[in-house]
């Protein structure tokens, strides 16, 4: 809105038009994010897969999880939008010991049910 000077409702409608297009979609946890042809997108919610992140790397309870800077660039968001969605997984009991310039740790490592 503010790069093009144009209303909420005129950008809202240029974001409609890129949703039929097929070229954008809305992202839960998330705003919008482009959709790239042929690429695969992970489209479930930013705290699942950040969950997924203990078991892919395989950690285990205790030990350091990466920071907020670290994800939002490994997943390709804004910082802003990782830490919302750690303070659901601390909320959620995954993840503990947030917070300014603390190191979050693993709390529990998350169950089949908790990923899918």
């Amino acid at each position: 809105m503010r790069d093009y000077k144009v209303s909420r409702g005129v950008a809202l409608r240029a974001f409609g038009v890129l949703r039929q297009e097929g070229v954008a979609e809305p992202a839960p946890g998330e705003r919008w994010r482009v959709v790239r042809a042929g690429a695969p997108v992970d489209r479930r919610p930013l705290d699942q897969r950040i969950a997924d992140v203990i078991t892919t790397d395989g950690l285990e309870v205790g030990e350091p999880f990466p920071s907020a800077s670290a994800l939002a660039e490994r997943l390709g968001v804004s910082r802003p939008t990782v830490t919302k969605a750690l303070e659901r997984l601390e909320t959620a009991g995954l993840l503990g010991g947030g917070g300014q310039g603390k190191v979050r740790t693993v709390r529990a490592v998350p169950t089949r049910e908790e990923r899918s």
